[in-house]
């Protein structure tokens, strides 16, 4: 903050005596400012105009001036001022409008600005609008306040704009008072407060449409907060109009609005669910953008009730995944995962696009992927096989907590793709290359999901063991560690001990150690399910004569918890499991249901493979007692004959 201060200051302190500061910007916490007071020496006087305050998100509480706009009465003389009323065909029009969607930078949008000596008040608006978007950034703060800062060509846009905001069209009005707030104008700037009064005056009229007011709404909150006269105006105006009136694109407009913040904090719920039940009716014919804008809306304002909106618009889904923009898809598959959905349709539309276009998406949107995946428990070959293979072209396009969620879906589903080689070889390569770009948390769930994996980087291993990063570790996750992160940390030290033996490197000090990793949440074991814990229980008192031969619910000195126990002596006969001398061998009995596989195929979790890859490591004998299998027997005798054959393989059955 320090450093953009002073740039900007410096910026400041150059500006002509005779350029007029009139544009102010401000950066970082969400506070409502009192206006700064404007020079009559540099404003033309708006004594008919009441002050207003502005309220934005984000902001520190620092004003700077980030333009410079000249007197307007030189700007009238000097004879070259832009016409907002100049009437453009529509194809001029459209052409303006396709270059200015084209610009990635606030410098191309000023060039075309320099380079239209005439344009329309909805091109105007347009203008700003583009420019707050191009120009802030995920904090909320500009990001090169130097280019507005000095743009002549831009303050005479503001001052035209100023002078003509009663010819303005509704529309183009609210859209360039919104584009002012995005900018973060001085709110008692003459150019904001000309602009309130017009929308005061049409407001008052109450002849605004719908998309007009929600346009409305978002600058005027940004301006009063949610408690202004004008806010309270403008949504009473959009509340009397009658919500199944509506269509798709007023719908979507009230939805973006309110998740602006306007609903937050359980305002207009209400009115919420009649749009609810509005868009439940047309959520068969929604196209792409509606239905991602819905559904973020649907999130941002915590409308866990819209369960069955949010599966209409899944399926609608289904219907365009080929045609949803990267940051449409990425924001559905979000809010999919916030409500806890998945479609088998949904998962088949997706692994016919994604390896299509693995190679050419948004990082982010690939990464978005496999986190739905792997949240849904879905194993999809065609999609993971793809991604991996993308992944060794494109590791160094991928932010380091991209590299790490791609790798985690990987290990969670346990799911090695066929070039496992040359992935990890690419993963290691990015290991030494960005080790120190790696925040703590994601750095341990991409080494833990290596270690699912059977893949070791015992380089990068050892410096997790180190008191250096366990401070880290600490620091990023405040007051004490996640039980979650000491049961990954440990796990990940056994792995290390039994998996290799010949690792010397630091070890985990204990106290960063878990007792057990079912006590830690469930994230690293699965609890038995409990009907299907005693349909075996049964079988296994039937086939062992008496409920005292094997034990339910044991942890292990190894942090694992064994559904059942069975004991035997050196000559194979089951000790009751009370006996803690003579046993010779130890079986493990894995109850595994089916929230312990990939929910679409018979395949174990990289978690519960683990845990049986180590038991046998440490001398159990485990028995898979799999969900799929034993759905099969028809009665108690199949369920007996089952068990025996799994338990004692080699073994005459006595019947009792």
């Amino acid at each position: 903050m320090a450093k953009t201060l002073a740039l900007r200051l410096h910026l400041l302190s150059h500006l002509d005596d005779q350029i007029l500061p009139s544009l102010k910007a401000c950066a970082g916490k969400r506070l409502c400012y009192p206006c700064l007071q404007t020079s009559t020496a540099c404003f033309p006087t708006c004594s008919n105009l009441s002050s207003r305050r502005i309220c934005t998100t984000e902001r520190d509480p620092l004003f700077l001036v980030a333009g410079s706009i000249r007197p307007y009465q030189e700007l009238l003389t000097s004879g070259s001022g832009l016409s907002l009323l100049h009437h453009l065909t529509s194809n001029e029009d459209h052409t303006f409008m396709k270059q200015l969607s084209s610009c990635t930078s606030s410098q191309q949008v000023l060039r075309l600005l320099r380079s239209y000596p005439f344009l329309s008040g909805e091109a105007a608006a347009s203008i700003l609008n583009r420019l707050a978007d191009l120009e802030n950034d995920a904090t909320c703060v500009l990001q090169k306040p130097q280019i507005l800062l000095s743009d002549l060509a831009l303050n005479k846009l503001c001052q035209r704009l100023e002078h003509d905001s009663a010819k303005l069209e509704d529309e183009v009005l609210v859209r360039a008072l919104l584009g002012c707030t995005r900018l973060y104008l001085d709110p008692q700037s003459c150019l904001v407060l000309r602009l309130v009064s017009e929308c005061q005056k049409r407001l008052d009229l109450e002849q605004l449409n719908v998309e007009a007011l929600c346009v409305l709404s978002r600058a005027l909150f940004a301006l009063e907060g949610p408690d202004g006269g004008m806010v309270k105006q403008a949504m009473n105006q959009l509340q009397n109009k009658e919500t199944t009136q509506w269509n798709m694109a007023e719908l979507v407009a009230v939805y973006s609005m309110l998740a602006t913040g306007l609903g937050k904090d359980g305002r207009y719920l209400e009115l919420l669910n009649e749009m609810n039940a509005q868009a439940l009716r047309q959520a068969q014919r929604m196209d792409p953008v509606a239905i991602s804008k819905i559904l973020g809306a649907l999130v941002t304002l915590k409308q866990n009730q819209a369960l069955p909106l949010v599966i209409a618009l899944c399926k609608q889904a289904v219907h365009h995944v080929q045609n949803f923009a990267d940051a449409e898809l990425t924001v559905v598959l979000s809010a999919l995962m916030h409500y806890g959905h998945s479609d088998h349709f949904l998962v088949e539309a997706l692994e016919r696009h994604v390896p299509k276009v693995a190679f050419t998406a948004h990082a982010e949107t690939v990464t978005k992927v496999m986190q739905y995946f792997q949240r849904r428990h879905i194993l999809s070959p065609p999609v993971f096989n793809t991604v991996a293979e993308s992944f060794v072209y494109r590791a160094e396009e991928y932010s380091t907590w991209q590299v790490s969620q791609q790798i985690a879906a990987l290990g969670v589903l346990g799911y090695l793709p066929p070039d496992a080689g040359r992935l990890f070889r690419k993963v290691e390569s990015v290991l030494h290359a960005r080790f120190s770009q790696f925040q703590p948390r994601a750095l341990l769930d991409l080494l833990y999901a290596c270690a699912l994996l059977q893949r070791y980087p015992l380089n990068f291993v050892s410096k997790v063991f180190s008191p250096y990063f366990m401070q880290q570790l600490q620091g990023e996750e405040g007051s004490g560690l996640d039980p979650i992160v000491l049961a990954q940390l440990t796990q990940l030290y056994m792995t290390v001990k039994l998996e290799c033996p010949f690792y010397d490197g630091p070890q985990l000090s204990p106290k960063f150690r878990v007792k057990s990793f079912l006590a830690s949440g469930q994230s690293l074991e699965t609890p038995v399910e409990p009907q299907f814990y005693n349909a075996v229980k049964s079988g296994l008192v039937d086939l062992l004569g008496a409920r005292s031969y094997f034990a339910s619910r044991v942890l292990t000195p190894y942090c694992y918890t064994l559904d059942i126990e069975i004991k035997l002596d050196e000559e194979g006969y089951v000790l009751p499991a009370c006996h803690s001398d003579e046993v010779h061998k130890r079986i493990a009995l894995c109850i595994d249901g089916s929230k312990r596989f990939a929910a679409n195929a018979e395949k174990l979790l990289g978690k519960e493979a683990i845990k049986q890859r180590h038991l046998r490591i440490l001398g159990y004998e485990v028995v898979q007692i799999s969900y799929y299998e034993f759905e099969k027997l028809k009665n108690k005798e199949e369920v007996v004959e089952y068990l025996h054959k799994k338990i004692f393989p080699n073994s005459y059955r006595l019947s009792w």
